[in-house]
């Protein structure tokens, strides 16, 4: 039986494109832990509501129907590309100007005209879908109702009608988590799973489990956590159906997935793979010296040296240009907090 993954669409990317592919994926912690997105690949047009321990989320979608599992990769390389930025000392907004064949490549999407016709739906129901919830991020609790994309427009397209230049605009609540730095690492795998409940738990596998050997959780919380439609015999046999293929075939990002003996509980075991930053030091050669003088008339009265211990332990992954990417830190840490 061949591999239940996708293919690799794209195993040699364009030499021109590999910094944008480079960056790893992220995904905003917020909507892994709750059911923000549809499983359904038709028209979801239900609204929904999910509440667990204190969390309320509200999703009502537009006429396009909610947003999908498999919309999510556009959030995933907009946050994927300003973490890149961040890291490297960049000025970033919420705003993200791309290329819609490099967001294609970097999402193991076809970049034939079928595939820009579906992001071009997907930025829609992105657009589209409306939440209201408590959740916090960045520090911040909102209850007002938003989207998870503010708009979103194609600046360029070919004359062949394909799309070339997209702007998106991330919402408050997107960018807040971000600049918190709530995001996860996700396996480049992730945009070769086939299923969106595959997608799902792999989203709560990562965000649960994370570095631990093991995580298990009851079938009936696993149902409403992944937001699934289906009657509760339905979900455990979709379930079954990818445990089976993934004893078999090992096929999961990052952790197994397997029933327990009681059948009531499904447990996740980590593979030893997930060894990004997130949890471990980046190694980072010393600064030169001159950076540093640099660095005080940034951040004119701070102690460098302390401020340098905050950046190392921000960082998610390692800078292309270190020197740059500190420097730009002690611009936003002055800007932020002032004289001290």
């Amino acid at each position: 039986m061949n591999s239940p993954l996708l293919p690799d669409r794209h195993p040699e990317p364009d030499f021109f494109v590999c910094d944008v592919l480079d960056a790893a994926p992220k995904g905003d912690i917020g909507s892994m832990e709750h059911p923000i997105f549809s499983l359904s690949t038709k028209p979801d047009l239900r609204p929904r509501r999910y509440e667990h321990r204190g969390i309320v989320v509200e999703i009502k979608p537009s006429s396009d129907g909610l947003a999908t599992v498999h919309d999510r990769d556009i959030l995933i390389f907009c946050i994927s590309q300003i973490i890149r930025g961040m890291n490297e000392g960049r000025e970033v907004s919420q705003l993200v100007r791309f290329q819609a064949a490099d967001l294609l490549r970097a999402t193991n999407r076809e970049t034939s005209g079928r595939g820009y016709q579906l992001l071009k739906s997907a930025l829609e129901r992105l657009a589209g879908t409306r939440i209201s919830t408590n959740i916090v991020t960045g520090g911040e609790e909102t209850f007002e109702t938003f989207g998870l994309v503010e708009r979103a427009k194609v600046v360029r397209e070919t004359r062949e009608g394909r799309m070339h230049e997209v702007e998106v605009k991330l919402s408050d609540w997107v960018f807040n988590a971000i600049k918190a730095q709530e995001v996860l690492t996700l396996s480049r795998d992730y945009f070769r799973l086939r299923k969106p409940l595959e997608r799902r738990l792999y989203e709560l596998a990562r965000k649960h489990c994370g570095h631990q050997s093991e995580w298990k959780i009851g079938l009936t919380l696993l149902h409403r956590k992944c937001g699934s439609g289906s009657k509760s015999y339905e979900f455990k046999r979709l379930v079954g159906a990818i445990i089976a293929e993934d004893v078999e075939h090992s096929h999961m990002p990052d952790y197994s997935v397997r029933f327990c003996e009681d059948e009531k509980h499904v447990i996740f075991r980590s593979r030893g793979t997930v060894t990004h930053a997130e949890t471990e030091d980046i190694r980072i050669p010393p600064l030169d010296a001159d950076v540093y003088e640099t660095a005080r008339a940034l951040a004119p009265g701070w102690d460098v040296r302390v401020i340098e211990g905050e950046w190392r332990a921000w960082l998610t992954e390692p800078p292309r240009n270190a020197e740059a990417a500190f420097l730009g830190f002690c611009r936003k840490w002055y800007e932020r907090r002032g004289a001290p």
